[in-house]
């Protein structure tokens, strides 16, 4: 059976899923027709075509192309100009995480958990070194403790723990819910912030690098701290023109690195890549972070700051990644450990199906649902 879709919506779906004619045609050989308007789909190659452009198959059937907009407030930019069209993948993110997020508010809600004091505590008047102090005390996030650690990446680790032991549902993901095959791009965004008094979320885009990682996690917990949801694609050396997002750009690397500690420490007359090394080591945090704020103390004029974070950025692209580790850990940092935690316990207590609990969790077998339960400190 042949259905009628026009051309407009065909080509909609494929340009927003961000395919060219040509690469798609290759899976839908037809498809050059149907955008012309010489041919029409069948039913089930329709079907076919929703799934490979994530597009909702009753999008398809609108008179005209819907105009997509994120469900929460957008800073990014490009060139200071905002970023009009938003990916599939980055939609279905924000959706998926918003779908974890109203589960664990009514989760939180039977469990009389309080609301968290610290969530839209601080405002955009707020002395950006108070507002840091704020979140590290919150937080137990001891410089002194940190800088005893390894390496940035153990501290990073730390951060992670530390954020969601108060509360905050970190997710750390790289690609679309447990579908490996849709990869998020960090030149679309870093993470967001979904604030919320009872379920506050954090998520990191984990296709960005380690070390721009943590610095996206300071820069959405100032967010939350606000009470103020956000989509961003900052990061250390960002020029935000949005008075909220130069804010939290502040805070964050008052938090991970405060100024007056960085000056303290910081030898103006060592050449600077063996002192940005150095200081890295000492606070735990990456080299652009370091960068950054020997440029916020005076130490580098922006033209130096530009000329040796680019430099950086170079020398850590050319660093080869590791594995993808052990998929346990890997899944409680897609998911949130406390999310996770919550969803498994709800689900044996019989509060929660187990169909239910299998699609926020993105499983299929019962043996992995009983693994990731034990792997995140719940009795399966």
């Amino acid at each position: 059976m042949r259905v009628e879709v026009k051309k407009e919506l065909l080509r909609w779906a494929r340009e927003r899923a961000g395919f060219d004619l040509a690469a798609l045609a290759k899976r839908f050989p037809q498809l050059p027709d149907w955008e012309r308007g010489d041919a029409r789909p069948t039913l089930k190659q329709l079907e076919r075509f929703a799934k490979a452009t994530h597009a909702p198959i009753g999008f398809l059937f609108l008179l005209e192309p819907p105009v997509e907009h994120v469900p929460i407030p957008d800073f990014r930019t490009v060139g200071n100009r905002h970023v009009e069209r938003p990916s599939p993948d980055l939609l279905d993110t924000v959706y998926i995480c918003q779908q974890r997020q109203e589960w664990y508010r009514d989760f939180a809600r039977s469990e009389r958990e309080p609301p968290l004091s610290f969530v839209g505590s601080v405002a955009l008047t707020t002395n950006v070194e108070a507002a840091a102090t704020h979140i590290r005390t919150a937080l137990g996030f001891d410089i002194e403790e940190r800088r005893r650690m390894p390496t940035w990446t153990d501290a990073l680790r730390r951060f992670l723990e530390q954020a969601d032991a108060v509360g905050v549902l970190v997710m750390v993901s790289g690609v679309v819910g447990n579908n490996n095959r849709r990869k998020l791009d960090p030149d679309e965004f870093r993470g967001f912030a979904l604030a919320d008094d009872l379920a506050p979320l954090v998520f990191i885009n984990g296709a960005d690098s380690k070390s721009a990682q943590m610095f996206t996690l300071a820069h959405e917990l100032a967010h939350i701290w606000l009470g103020q949801s956000a989509l961003s694609d900052v990061g250390p050396a960002s020029s935000p023109s949005n008075d909220v997002e130069i804010w939290c750009n502040r805070v964050a690397a008052e938090t991970l690195v405060p100024l007056a500690a960085l000056r303290q420490e910081y030898r103006r007359r060592a050449a600077l890549i063996e002192e940005t090394s150095r200081l890295a080591r000492h606070f735990k945090v990456s080299t652009l972070v370091v960068l950054r704020r020997i440029h916020d103390a005076g130490g580098l004029t922006r033209e130096q700051f530009w000329q040796a974070y680019d430099g950086e950025l170079d020398r850590l692209g050319a660093i080869k990644k590791g594995s993808g580790g052990d998929f346990y850990l890997t899944q409680a940092a897609r998911l949130s450990k406390r999310f996770a935690r919550a969803l498994v316990r709800s689900t044996l207590e019989g509060q929660t199906s187990f169909t239910e609990a299998f699609r926020m969790l993105g499983l299929k077998k019962m043996s992995t649902f009983r693994d990731l339960g034990e792997s995140v400190g719940a009795s399966v």
